[in-house]
């Protein structure tokens, strides 16, 4: 047994499922890199994007039993918590995804099995491919389960937005409000890349990358109070 064959039985350990269907589990698995973008090898892009839409509704599901009188103001806050990549990432990390990945080994070599992004993809697929499988069944078993912590922390006391933190940041120093700017938008309709910059004042553009457009905004405000600031 090889050192990622007995990564993925290791995956499917602490998951508690057992994919009967290897393929549609290797799928899952496939990052892009593999094969230099070839047609012929199946990655995991289609099935993270149907995982994304099983687990909104399973965070949502589970939400609503929650808080029975939270209003929707609310729910979309502690939604926007539990469904992100950055928390996707951490479940990545909590079931050993990294290691089971399959992909080039350039794209390895630049970090991208450590990568947040590709760890949150990965885990969403893996989401899409349980669902597939079996169904919500097996999705919510593993949703409930793996973002226990996720919804842990959601009591915990809260940080505020990188963008709110830098408006206030400009503000105490009677700067002008920080501006955004899409740079650059790459990648498919489903899983698109942004790259923005924000400037205050006369100080330099920082530029940030995330996968929807506020995600590369907060990232790239929190990128300019750690250049201004050193920390927070």
């Amino acid at each position: 047994m090889n050192r990622r064959t007995a990564a993925v039985a290791e995956l499917e350990g602490r998951i508690g499922h057992v994919f009967k269907d290897r393929d549609l589990l290797e799928r899952a698995l496939t990052h892009a890199s593999v094969g230099d973008g070839a047609t012929k090898v199946r990655h995991y892009e289609r099935l993270e994007f149907l995982g994304d839409r099983v687990l909104n509704l399973l965070a949502a599901e589970r939400l609503m039993a929650l808080h029975v009188e939270a209003r929707e103001g609310e729910m979309s806050r502690l939604m926007a918590d539990l469904v992100n990549y950055h928390a996707c990432a951490r479940v990545a990390r909590r079931i050993g995804l990294a290691e089971a990945l399959r992909m080039a080994p350039s794209a390895s070599k630049i970090g991208a099995r450590e990568n947040d992004t590709v760890l949150g993809d990965a885990c969403e697929a893996l989401m899409g491919a349980l669902y597939v499988e079996g169904g919500l069944d097996p999705a919510r078993a593993f949703f409930l389960e793996f973002w226990s912590e996720e919804f842990a922390g959601l009591d915990g006391p809260r940080i505020k937005d990188p963008k709110t933190q830098l408006q206030e940041w400009a503000q105490a120093r009677g700067m002008p409000l920080p501006a955004y700017k899409v740079v650059k938008r790459t990648g498919p309709d489903h899983a698109p890349c942004f790259t923005v910059s924000v400037t205050v004042g006369d100080h330099e553009p920082e530029l940030a990358e995330g996968r929807s457009r506020q995600d590369a905004e907060k990232a790239a405000a929190m990128a300019m109070l750690l250049k201004r600031e050193g920390t927070l």
